[in-house]
């Protein structure tokens, strides 16, 4: 037998409502961040893995140059006091290396921009610079070539463990605040091939005309300046120092050199301090419209 019960008209029937203690509850906001950063960034070293030419830029293009440029172009570089252009180059390989990889992040957000990847991350509830952040910290993998490829050919670090650590964190911090300049670039960027272009006519002379690969004393007077004013010189030398390698730039009375790992803080510090809030800003305007 059924029972039907009459309502009253205009009776409201309160609809149940989950209270906060049924939902799950939500990471804190740096613990979020992070995650968001980390899953990113694992999202572009697995890309680079399946695509053959970003693999090969990533793996092979650090190996060919660090052999090429030790046993070939060594050749012909006199050091002084006899030093070994392996002990000499190593640091100034990573440098090259890293500068022109920053490229990578350049080239991967157009990519990302123009292929509508950016447009599906925006449908989901992640923290919106874990975009930039991610691609920057993903082309960081080149330092870890270059080293082991390094100790094959017969570098060493001569300084204790906290000061080898101190000369990769220099690069690093470096390479991370250079890759957000990139990240400008490839956003105002209207496809990856103009990207790579551009990057590369910026990018391949701050690396080249430096004391990267060989000593700056015998350069001409203006280039000279400009190389020991070279951030990447400065980084250089930096690595140089605390990794007790050779340093011929050290007798150079310029202030970067004299002082290397300070200017390297203050360039890393400046093009983050310039880039960072400029890129965010750049990737808003992009994924608003």
């Amino acid at each position: 037998m059924t029972t039907t019960t009459n309502m009253p008209a205009g009776t409201t029937i309160p609809l149940a409502s989950s209270s906060s203690s049924d939902r799950p509850p939500r990471a804190p906001g740096l613990v979020r961040r992070a995650s968001d950063v980390l899953v990113l960034t694992w999202r572009n070293l697995v890309h680079i893995a399946r695509e053959p030419l970003q693999l090969s830029d990533v793996t092979v293009q650090p190996v060919l140059f660090t052999l090429l440029f030790v046993y070939v172009f060594g050749a012909g570089v006199s050091l002084p006091g006899g030093s070994t252009y392996a002990d000499f180059a190593i640091a100034g390989l990573l440098a090259l290396n890293l500068t022109t990889s920053s490229m990578g992040t350049a080239v991967g957000l157009s990519n990302d921009l123009n292929s509508g990847v950016i447009d599906r991350f925006r449908t989901l509830p992640m923290w919106r610079p874990s975009v930039l952040v991610g691609r920057s910290l993903a082309d960081l993998a080149t330092a870890t070539i270059v080293a082991i490829t390094g100790l094959f050919v017969g570098w060493r670090p001569g300084g204790s463990i906290m000061s080898t650590i101190a000369g990769f964190a220099i690069f690093l911090l470096f390479a991370y605040a250079l890759s957000w300049g990139c990240a400008c670039l490839g956003m105002v960027s209207k496809g990856p091939e103009s990207a790579q272009g551009v990057g590369l006519v910026i990018l391949f002379p701050l690396a080249i005309v430096s004391n990267a690969l060989v000593p700056t004393q015998r350069m001409p007077p203006i280039l000279r300046v400009v190389a020991d004013w070279n951030p990447v010189s400065a980084v250089t030398s930096a690595a140089r120092n605390l990794w007790h390698n050779p340093n011929p730039s050290s007798t150079i009375h310029a202030w970067p050199m004299q002082h290397p790992i300070v200017a390297s803080l203050l360039w890393s510090g400046v093009l983050l301090i310039v880039f960072a809030p400029l890129a965010t800003s750049l990737y808003r305007r992009r994924t608003m419209n």
